[in-house]
């Protein structure tokens, strides 16, 4: 398997492990593996699902990254779901599609809007927190810690997994992890919304 994960090729297993916050039997686990692959395949196999997503958040280029926290919004997004929340997760996919300040900034700025309790709302912050800066446009820039996007990412995957049924966490997570591995792979990674 982890010769098919090639988005996941450059990732450093090292340099994300500290970030992840892992509970002792999970981090013992992938303490000894060499690549995120292999950390990600061991994690799964042992049912650390919500791990593995963290893991895959991290660990994926930051423009995947927040594709695939996008798609698993969408996933568990109800249909209720009001029209300014849906627009906030269109602004960060569009984010995906053109990788600009201005993009990325106004998906950041429609979150805040909104408040910063909803899956959608995470998926620009994973978007903003991609970008080259923190700051505001007309101030001098100042860089994001790399490993922010991977913490939004691993936002929008624990509130998305639980949103509106927490019994239904396990299921939403292994079809999260399938889109994620999709994407790792190269694929689209795309997820439909749930049936209800």
């Amino acid at each position: 398997m982890s010769d098919t994960l090639a988005k996941l090729a450059s990732a450093d297993l090292g340099a994300i492990r500290p970030h992840l916050a892992l509970a002792d039997a999970p981090a013992a686990l992938i303490a000894a593996t060499p690549s995120v692959p292999e950390a990600f395949a061991a994690l799964e196999a042992n049912g650390f699902l919500l791990e593995a997503a963290k893991l895959l958040g991290h660990a994926l280029p930051k423009r995947q990254a927040v594709w695939w926290a996008c798609m698993c919004a969408l996933h568990t997004a109800p249909d209720t779901l009001p029209e300014s929340h849906r627009k906030v997760r269109e602004a960060s996919e569009a984010w995906v599609r053109q990788q600009t300040d201005p993009v990325r900034r106004s998906a950041m700025s429609m979150a805040e809007s909104i408040g910063f309790e909803t899956p959608e709302s995470w998926t620009a912050i994973a978007a903003f927190w991609s970008g080259d800066s923190m700051t505001p446009a007309d101030q001098p820039k100042l860089p994001p810690p790399a490993h922010l996007t991977g913490v939004a990412v691993a936002g929008v995957i624990g509130l998305s997994a639980v949103r509106g049924d927490p019994k239904r966490q396990t299921a939403r997570l292994q079809r999260f992890l399938e889109s994620g591995r999709n994407i790792a792979a190269g694929g689209p990674g795309r997820l439909t919304p749930e049936d209800a």
